[in-house]
């Protein structure tokens, strides 16, 4: 069961981009496992927040960052994936008419 409330650091990948990770505040980074360390990179300290079951952020809900926090130690936040036409399309988007 989480906690009400919680201090977290959230880190953004030196790899990845739009790939963060949200961890106890504090939490030292050699004891998270080494499969999410070599694919994350070296961590950036992006910010430290107060979450609460109740809080929303833009891609996931405090209860379930807190209850990934608890299970496995981390939540990782990586951006979703765009069918390859979608990818096309933006770019049509941006070709200047003719």
């Amino acid at each position: 069961m989480t906690k009400d409330r919680q201090f977290i650091s959230v880190f953004r990948s030196s790899k990845n981009s739009d790939t963060y990770a949200y961890v106890r505040r504090g939490q030292v980074w050699d004891e998270l496992p080494e499969t999410l360390q070599s694919a994350f990179g070296k961590p950036v300290h992006a910010m430290d927040l107060i979450m609460t079951p109740e809080r929303k952020l833009a891609k996931v809900s405090g209860d379930k960052l807190l209850s990934a926090i608890e299970d496995q130690g981390f939540y990782l936040q990586m951006p979703e994936r765009l069918d390859s036409y979608l990818v096309e399309f933006k770019q049509t988007l941006r070709q200047p008419s003719r």
